[in-house]
């Protein structure tokens, strides 16, 4: 994500919380900064590629990069983080109304 996305992302997450709770708004913050992190772990990878060649000597592997692992732990991260901040409810559409009247029973005549 760019720094303009991410800071629409932050405006659009600080309106729905309570941003008097200043550990609410922190979780924000901390959030955006894994996104950040995220974003910094894409840009090394794209560069080096999901995997790496490791020499030890005479010995030479291929493993995945560890920019994967570290993909890995901060989207842990970012969905354990998204499940604790406290969401102000968004007013819920009103049901459709609808009267006894519209709605005949089964069986009854007309």
């Amino acid at each position: 994500m760019e720094k303009e996305e991410l800071e629409k992302l932050r405006k659009q997450l600080l309106s729905r919380i309570d941003t008097e709770d200043l550990l609410e708004v922190k979780k924000v913050n901390d959030l955006i900064r894994l996104h950040e992190l995220d974003a910094a772990c894409d840009e090394v990878i794209d560069r080096d590629g999901v995997s790496i060649t490791v020499e030890n000597g005479k010995q030479k592997f291929t493993k995945s990069h560890p920019s994967m692992n570290e993909k890995m732990k901060i989207n842990a991260q970012k969905i354990a983080l998204e499940k604790s901040i406290k969401f102000k409810l968004k007013a819920a559409p009103a049901p459709p109304s609808s009267s006894v009247e519209d709605n005949p029973k089964r069986g009854s005549l007309l």
